[in-house]
């Protein structure tokens, strides 16, 4: 594979590798949102919650747009959902595979 297709992806891993940015495209998961109405939702505060969408702009995760004095915020690529659907199911299997050592011991 391309070396600068395999940073591309690891660019995306990285940005997405962030339990806040996580919160934030889970809640971006109902559509475009107010970074007004992302803070309280998630729990965190404008600086730190504008930085993080920034990082997953320049990553391309998501766009931002003006609309009067408030920043909306949505996926670029919806398919972003099913990467992190992805790993859901990664996780699952796993505590699946646990949950049956265990109960052979």
């Amino acid at each position: 594979m391309e070396e600068r297709v395999l940073e591309m992806k690891a660019e995306v891993l990285k940005a997405l590798a962030q339990p806040t940015r996580l919160k934030i495209l889970e809640f971006l998961r109902g559509g475009e949102r107010c970074i007004c109405e992302i803070v309280p939702a998630i729990n965190g505060e404008q600086s730190n919650i504008s930085r993080h969408i920034s990082l997953m702009q320049k990553s391309h995760l998501v766009t931002t747009r003006k609309d009067g004095v408030k920043v909306m915020v949505k996926v670029r690529d919806p398919k972003v959902f099913e990467i992190l659907d992805s790993i859901g199911i990664v996780l699952k299997n796993r505590v699946s595979e646990q949950s049956r050592l265990m109960r052979s011991l």
